[in-house]
């Protein structure tokens, strides 16, 4: 049980912890900047005492180094888009005979919120990196930010996402992280496990009547609920509740898509879990760009393997 003392606790360390992380990226560049001169102190230090000739060299090792890692950045971005576009490119040429039209809806992880670079999240990443040299396919985003499973189910009756949804060939769907959030917000002064047992029923019941919906508007298209991650991991590890609720939520999604026939499951929850890289943008909650490019990523793995992750992965 979740109880008072320990919400307290966990407000106040989130407090904490913001104010905290709002300044880390400043601290962290600072005094990432000072350890670069005082290498480059001792380096400059050191070939004065050389010869001068070893000098150069040692200069023109450290120059091709830094060229090297520079080389070694570009290549990993260059690397996703090329990874993407080609991967699609084969799903194409294998699945489909003509260009495709995706359309996604959700909450704020299909709107791309926390995006640094303003590119619309996974969701514009997959759109560029495709269309790199060709309009090979049309995407419509119709993410919005606080969207929850019941507010999804009425937004999906108005007529352009409905048009939408009935056009696709493919539907991506972000949703239940803000379904878990009106549940704490809720009972914010009374939290206990239960409460999270009878919305998880209640998110059930609302991802039938969300995948049922789509099946009625769209007999072809192919559907992927893509699951959330627990964004508390790496502030709150001691707090095992924040994770059971997350696994429990993502397994229930996952055990429902298997329900139906166009529905997968595309999990994403394993993603973040490494806290040495800051996959998170600085509101500490949503994903930043590098994050996004991890969620395009799978996304992309499990659309050209129809449903499956990447058999190179397995």
């Amino acid at each position: 049980m979740i109880t008072i003392k320990k919400v307290i606790w966990i407000s106040a360390s989130v407090l904490v912890v913001i104010m905290l992380l709002l300044s880390y990226s400043t601290i962290k560049k600072h005094f990432a900047m000072k350890k670069i001169k005082e290498i480059q102190t001792e380096k400059k230090a050191k070939n004065m005492e050389e010869p001068s000739t070893e000098g150069n060299e040692d200069n023109e090792e450290v120059e091709e180094n830094e060229e090297e890692k520079e080389e070694e950045t570009v290549s990993a971005d260059n690397s996703l888009k090329d990874y993407l576009t080609d991967k699609f490119n084969k799903a194409m040429k294998r699945i489909f005979k003509n260009d495709i039209k995706i359309t996604a809806i959700g909450d704020s992880l299909t709107q791309g919120v926390g995006d640094e670079e303003d590119n619309g999240g996974y969701v514009g990443i997959l759109e560029d990196t495709i269309n790199k040299d060709n309009d090979l396919v049309e995407i419509d985003n119709f993410g919005k930010r606080g969207n929850r499973t019941d507010q999804l189910i009425d937004r999906m009756e108005e007529p352009e996402i409905k048009e939408s949804l009935e056009e696709a060939d493919i539907i991506l769907i972000t949703i239940g992280a803000n379904d878990i959030m009106q549940i704490f917000k809720e009972n914010f002064t009374d939290l206990d496990m239960n409460q999270f047992e009878t919305g998880q029923n209640n998110y059930e019941n609302r991802l039938h009547e969300i995948f049922s919906d789509l099946e009625s508007m769209n007999s072809r298209a192919d559907i992927y609920l893509v699951g959330f991650y627990n964004p508390f991991s790496e502030h709150f590890p001691d707090i095992e509740e924040l994770e059971v609720i997350i696994e429990n939520w993502n397994e229930l999604g996952e055990d429902i898509t298997d329900e139906y026939d166009q529905v997968s499951y595309i999990p994403t929850n394993s993603l973040f879990e490494d806290t040495s890289t800051k996959f998170l943008s600085d509101d500490n909650f949503h994903p930043n760009h590098m994050g996004y490019e991890r969620m395009a990523k799978q996304v992309l793995e499990y659309i050209v393997n129809e449903g499956e992750p990447d058999e190179e992965k397995t």
